[in-house]
């Protein structure tokens, strides 16, 4: 296998060369092909299947930017993506998949194509949940729109997996999911994520991956809701007449601001589980909870002190997490006689979680003695400690996008481990 030098990366032969990038092998230890390939951007901008196409210095560092830390979000989520790490200024390395020949499209507003085939929808027609679409990849044909029957009944065989109704549903679900986090994150910025494209590969092992590249040619994107101020390569493609310079240095620079934010998307955690135990004899029930919040990575701090023997040092600890300025979620470990939830409760404005310790031989007691709490308290109650945990985590993540998205996606690999094991059963 003859070899070059791309990104400072030896490489072997071009896999595949498309209008704006290009895949090159990358060979294993023994010079055979490994399971890695080296993705290159150009310095190209298109539109219209190609049709118009311009020279643009210094696109394909910034792509290959805003690629990287897209995808990073998405790996920090959970999601199973073929990217691996950036390779210099204008590369990537990503698994080797045998990629499926369909662009997956999730839309939250109507606009663009999708009101040209279906006039009379107003646009900015908002879809709950968003609208999921499929296109062949055949630009001689201006990639026809298919439906999910017509995926099934082409027969698609990647790396031993046939592309069936199982697999295509998982693809929606999870081009679906890829949207909302990335709606999440860019919400953030008080921007809007009006739609997008995505594709997928199945890599060596037979994994269907989220994979290509997701950059500024992959979205429509408006900074506070408004399209006037479009940062995406629809603003090329709005172009009539002559493209200029001026056009390609405004076209640039609204793709370093995409860049640029991204940097923000990834925020250091600002949030925090405290897990407040009533007696030491609760540890164990305690480290339950936080090995789940952490796994989550949500900072995470057990302490121990008594409503009933030490009112006042409780006090004292609420006031120290009250005054740290940051959202806290208190999950209470206290059986018997329960004062510490309902005590954490009367005395603060943040969530308070009630996760008792019970036992066999007291078990009635110990959850009746959580859920009868005094009028005008708040506190709920949840007995499994991964329960407790994970509703800290919903209430952190309704204005913390980071975790907001580790939940979605482990919703969406809960259902794809159901129908693996559903799969599984009628294969035997």
């Amino acid at each position: 296998m003859s070899r070059k030098d791309i990104s400072g990366h030896a490489v072997g032969s071009l896999v595949i060369e498309g209008k704006t990038k290009r895949v090159w092998d990358i060979p294993s230890g023994d010079g055979g092909s490994s399971s890695f390939v080296l993705i290159e951007s150009k310095d190209r901008i298109t539109a219209g299947d190609g049709a118009k196409a311009h020279d643009l210095t210094g696109k394909a560092k910034v792509s290959n930017a805003t690629n990287a830390k897209v995808f990073q979000i998405l790996n920090s989520a959970g999601l199973k993506t073929a990217f691996v790490k950036p390779a210099g200024d204008n590369a990537f390395i990503a698994q080797k998949c045998q990629m499926v020949p369909i662009e997956w499209v999730s839309r939250r507003l109507a606009t663009g194509s999708f009101l040209k085939r279906h006039p009379g929808v107003p646009e900015g027609y908002r879809f709950n949940p968003p609208l999921q679409e499929t296109f062949f990849k055949d630009d001689a044909n201006h990639d026809p729109q298919w439906s999910e029957q017509q995926i099934v009944s082409a027969g698609f065989c990647f790396n031993g997996v046939t592309i069936g109704k199982g697999e295509v549903d998982y693809m929606r679900r999870a081009t679906i999911c890829v949207f909302e986090v990335l709606e999440r994150a860019w919400r953030s910025r008080n921007c809007a994520l009006i739609d997008m494209k995505i594709e997928f590969g199945v890599n060596n092992m037979g994994q269907i991956l989220v994979a290509d590249v997701i950059d500024s040619d992959s979205w429509r994107l408006w900074p506070s809701g408004d399209k006037r101020l479009m940062k995406d390569k629809q603003v090329y493609r709005n172009i009539t007449g002559e493209v200029t310079q001026s056009h390609l240095d405004e076209i640039k620079r609204n793709f370093e601001w995409v860049a640029e934010q991204l940097d923000h998307l990834t925020p250091p955690y600002r949030c925090m589980v405290v897990i407040l135990m009533g007696s030491p004899s609760d540890e164990d029930h305690c480290r339950k909870i936080m090995e789940c919040t952490r796994a989550l990575e949500i900072p995470t701090q057990m302490r121990v002190t008594s409503a009933h023997k030490g009112t006042g040092d409780t006090m004292s600890i609420l006031a120290d997490y009250e005054g740290a300025e940051m959202p806290i979620v208190f999950i209470a470990v206290a059986g018997r006689s329960n004062g510490l939830g309902p005590v954490l409760s009367g005395n603060t404005c943040f969530p308070v979680i009630n996760c008792p310790p019970v036992k066999a031989d007291n078990v009635d007691r110990d959850i009746w003695s959580s859920l009868n709490v005094p009028s005008g308290l708040g506190c709920t109650t949840v007995i499994h400690p991964e329960g407790a945990a994970l509703a800290a985590a919903q209430i952190l993540g309704l204005h913390n996008h980071l975790i907001w998205s580790k939940l979605r996606v482990r919703q969406l690999q809960a259902v794809a481990s159901l129908k693996a094991a559903d799969k599984k059963l009628r294969e035997q």
